[in-house]
């Protein structure tokens, strides 16, 4: 029984670094058009419904998140707001926004990559006592996936911006 276990969580944590990878490529996406680099992907039973990465200087749009976008993406596909059963990746932690957004369309599962000491409301600023009085629920909470990889991005990204100026 424990071998099964361990079986199933190994293949899980595969499974998570396999879609964490394609946010991650996402992220890529937006580095190449100057924007901060943060990549989303919305799966459900294996199938991905929906990507997005940042867009906010593009579309000069304050909501234009990657976890947004995904949201708008992976709606489309199923044509309906209601994501239940869905799980979403994203690069970094998703801000308080995105949270809301992804109570709104009924994530089940976010699994992210880097924490955000400044604007991540998942884990760092724990909202979850407030969310879940209001809406009775809370999604599963995965953190750390390619958490390395994820951070080394957004670093980097960072550290050419001050270079610049």
């Amino acid at each position: 029984m424990i071998a099964q276990e361990l079986n199933y969580f190994l293949w899980m944590e595969n499974d998570h670094e396999f879609y964490m990878n394609l946010a991650f490529q996402e992220a890529l996406k937006a580095l190449d058009e100057g924007e901060v680099p943060i990549g989303a992907v919305i799966v459900h039973d294996g199938i991905i419904l929906g990507r997005g990465y940042n867009r906010m200087e593009s579309l000069q749009d304050a909501t234009a998140h990657a976890e947004i976008v995904a949201v708008g993406a992976a709606s489309n596909s199923l044509k309906t707001w209601r994501l239940n059963g869905c799980s979403i990746y994203v690069t970094l932690e998703p801000c308080l926004m995105c949270l809301g957004a992804l109570m709104q369309a009924r994530i089940d599962q976010i699994v992210f990559g880097a924490s955000d000491s400044r604007f991540g409301a998942v884990s760092t600023h724990n909202y979850r006592n407030t969310i879940e009085e209001s809406y009775r629920r809370y999604p599963v909470i995965v953190s750390g996936v390619m958490e390395q990889e994820c951070k080394a991005l957004i670093q980097s990204f960072f550290k050419e911006i001050r270079k610049k100026n």
